[in-house]
């Protein structure tokens, strides 16, 4: 595989560790304000991250509970009501700058920016959330970084389904093998290699340990060059982050380099 022409991005957990300190404190704070007993501790939402959509996670947790309510539509009147809820206290935390980039995410942005390489966002989280995210790390003018975003709203069916991917690649207007996503848990792992997409993995909090299969490269962050498989060369300046040659030099390899855990 030569140069990618793109690199589509996931958001939760590989952009910004959103899931820990974002989405699940704003989920507590909807159930506040809406005067219900329930919390969600670290332990539990990470359980919850199995099930890909917020909504689903809602109402995968009321299937536990006691107190929830009798009928299918009224859990899912409240699961909206809630995700509503969480939505806006979401947007108030990262508005607050509260949940940074994670480390060597912006300085890759603006590699492949100068460098004329595509960006593009592949999420299933929803378009409000994205665009919280990135107008508070890259301003007004964010769209210039991404021309193309895919989210919850532009499809059918959740990671670890391909068709966020698919629907990033006709938007691009290009093959699969003409791009390389950057994921950080086994679902966008599985979601980009069923759309044929290279796929790189930064482990993120709640991914640490977790088998992945099919990427190309798996490590702890771009932030640093320690700790990759396949193993990075030395830099070749003071600079220790991942940069866009070293995700040409996997791309290069990935006909020899199939599956890491």
């Amino acid at each position: 595989m030569s140069e990618p022409k793109a690199v589509l991005w996931d958001v939760d957990g590989t952009l910004a560790e959103t899931e820990r300190d974002g989405h699940r404190v704003a989920f507590n704070r909807a159930f506040e304000a809406c005067g219900l007993p329930w919390r969600w501790d670290e332990a539990r939402y990470g359980e919850l991250l199995r099930i890909t959509g917020g909504k689903e996670r809602l109402l995968r947790d009321m299937e536990r509970r006691s107190d929830r309510p009798v009928l299918a539509g009224e859990r899912a009147r409240l699961a909206e009501l809630l995700h509503a809820r969480k939505n806006a206290f979401y947007a108030d935390i990262v508005a607050q700058a509260q949940i940074p980039l994670r480390d060597g995410v912006g300085e890759l942005l603006y590699e492949c920016l100068d460098r004329g390489i595509l960006l593009g966002i592949a999420t299933t989280t929803s378009r409000p959330n994205v665009e919280a995210l990135l107008r508070t790390h890259l301003g007004d003018e964010w769209a210039r970084f991404f021309p193309v975003v895919i989210c919850s709203e532009d499809v059918e069916r959740k990671k670890p389904d391909p068709e966020v991917y698919a629907h990033a690649l006709r938007a691009l207007r290009l093959g699969p093998l003409d791009v390389v996503a950057i994921e950080d848990s086994p679902g966008g792992a599985s979601s980009a290699r069923a759309a044929d997409v290279p796929v790189i993995i930064t482990r993120s909090a709640y991914f640490l340990n977790a088998t992945i299969e099919g990427a190309i490269a798996i490590g702890p962050g771009l932030g640093t060059r320690a700790g990759w498989t396949p193993a990075l060369r030395p830099p070749l300046g003071l600079s220790d982050r991942v940069g866009l040659d070293d995700l040409n030099d996997w791309c290069a390899q990935m006909d020899t380099v199939s599956q890491f855990m």
